[in-house]
C-alpha cells in the first residue's frame, strides 16, 4: 500500500540533502530528512488546497488545534488546553525564540553534549553564554548528573533537553525525566524540551513521555517544542509548535515572537493537519520499515572494525563512534568514499558520525557497503 522500497529521485529538486553533493557521486545520509514520499493524505490536502487557488494570510486552523490536542491525549495521556499551543515556522525558532525569552542576557543556557547543532549555537546568537554537560556514555547514553551539577551556575536560567534524543536516539525513561525535572526545580531552570522526534519510536516496549506531563510543577517551568515534520516527513513546510502551560511564561514567549518570527504558512497548517488526522496507516508502516533499517545498520556498522554504534531506540538517526578509527576526520574520510553523513564536531562530539537510514534500504546498503569498503582499504 505504500512504498518505501523505491527511490525518489530528489536530484534537481533544491533539495538541501541532496544539493550539498550536487555532481558528485556521494549518497547524502547526512541531515534529518528522509527520502520518502509523505503520506498520500498529505499530498492529497495539499493539491485540494492549492485547487482553492487563494494562498492569503491564513490563522491556525481550529480543526488542526483539536487534531494535535487529540493527537498528545491520544500517544501520551497527557491534556493539554488550546490556548497553550504557540505555532511556529519550524522548531529551531522555537529554540531560539526560546533562549531569547527566558532570563537576561547575563545568563547561561545548559545543554547536554552530543548536541543538535543549533542547541549549541541557539544561546551565543541570543547573546548568552553557553555552558555544557555530556551525557554518559555506556551500553546506551544516559545523563549525568554529577557533570550537571558540576556545570550549572548561579546565573544559568535555562536548560535544553532533547527527548528523543538528537542524535543519539535516546528515549530518556520516566525515571530519567523525573531526575532531570527535579535538578532544574532545585536550580530554578526553565526547561526547553525538544520532542520533535516523538511519533519516531523503534523500541516497541519503550514509549516517548513528554516532560512537562510528569507533574504541574515541571509544566509550569516547561517549554515544550514538537512538530509533524520529521514524522510525516514534511520539514519543508514549516509547521510547528510550542505547548507553554505557563501563561506568563506563554506571554513572554509570543512577545519575543512579535515582529521577528513569520506565521506558518498555509500549505504548513494543511499538511500538519491531514498528518494528524489521516496519516495513522502510513506512520505504522514508516516504523516497520525504520526498525528494520535501523537494525541492518546497527549489524553493519559491528561488522566494520574500528566503529561502534549505540542502539538507536528512535529516531532514523544512528550515532556512530569512530574515535578508535584512525583517520583525524572520519566524515570527510566517508565522504571521500562517496558517504556523506553528519560530521559529530558540528553536535560537540569530534570523532563521531551521524548516519540517516531514512531511506530505501538499496540506498542504505549502498551507503554502508561504501563505508566498510573505504575501512578495510586502510584497515585490512
Amino acid at each position: 500500500m505504500f512504498d518505501f522500497d523505491t527511490p525518489v529521485n530528489r536530484e534537481n529538486s533544491s533539495s538541501l540533502k541532496w544539493d550539498k553533493y550536487k555532481g558528485r557521486d556521494i549518497i547524502p545520509m547526512w541531515v534529518a530528512d528522509m527520502d520518502f514520499m509523505s503520506p498520500p493524505e498529505v499530498i492529497d490536502a495539499i493539491k485540494q488546497r492549492a485547487d482553492h487557488g487563494v494562498f492569503g494570510y491564513t490563522v491556525p486552523p481550529q480543526s488542526l488545534t483539536e487534531a494535535v490536542i487529540k493527537m498528545i491525549e491520544n500517544e501520551f495521556s497527557w491534556q493539554i488546553k488550546p490556548d497553550w499551543i504557540v505555532w511556529l515556522p519550524g522548531l529551531v525558532t522555537g529554540i531560539n525564540v526560546t533562549c531569547r525569552t527566558v532570563g537576561s542576557k547575563q545568563d547561561s543556557v545548559l545543554v547536554n553534549v552530543p548536541a543538535y547543532p543549533p542547541f549549541l549555537s541557539a544561546p551565543q546568537l541570543s547573546g548568552k553564554e553557553l555552558i555544557t554537560a555530556p551525557l554518559t556514555q555506556g551500553e546506551k547514553w544516559e545523563p549525568d548528573f554529577e557533570a550537571l551539577n558540576k556545570a550549572v551556575r548561579t546565573n544559568t536560567s535555562l536548560f535544553i533537553l532533547c527527548n528523543p534524543h538528537n542524535p543519539t536516539g535516546r528515549i530518556f525513561s520516566k525515571e530519567e525525566l523525573s531526575d532531570i525535572a527535579s535538578f532544574c526545580i532545585k536550580h530554578n531552570l526553565i526547561i526547553c524540551s525538544d520532542e520533535i522526534h516523538n511519533g519516531l519510536i523503534l523500541d516497541k516496549d519503550k514509549q516517548h513521555i513528554p516532560i512537562a506531563s510528569l507533574s504541574p510543577e515541571t509544566a509550569e517551568r516547561t517549554i515544550t517544542l514538537m512538530a509533524p515534520s520529521k514524522t510525516y516527513n514534511i520539514p519543508g513546510l514549516g509547521i510547528s509548535f510550542a505547548i507553554i502551560s505557563n501563561s506568563d511564561l506563554r506571554k513572554k514567549f509570543a512577545k519575543t515572537m512579535e515582529g521577528i518570527v513569520p506565521h506558518v504558512n498555509v500549505m504548513g497548517f494543511t499538511a500538519g493537519e491531514a498528518a494528524f488526522r489521516y496519516g495513522y496507516e502510513w506512520h505504522v508502516k514508516l516504523l516497520d520499515y525504520l526498525r528494520k533499517n535501523r537494525d541492518i545498520t546497527e549489524s553493519y556498522v559491528k561488522s566494520i572494525p574500528g566503529l561502534l554504534i549505540s542502539h538507536t531506540e528512535a529516531t532514523y538517526l544512528a550515532w556512530i563512534d569512530a574515535t578508535g578509527f584512525p583517520v583525524k576526520d572520519p566524515a570527510a574520510f566517508f565522504e571521500d568514499a562517496g558517504t556523506g553523513l553528519a560530521d559529530g564536531r558540528d553536535f560537540g562530539f569530534p570523532g563521531f558520525v551521524r548516519l540517516n537510514f531514512g531511506c530505501p534500504e538499496s540506498v542504505l546498503l549502498k551507503g554502508l557497503e561504501r563505508m566498510k569498503k573505504a575501512v578495510e582499504k586502510i584497515l585490512c
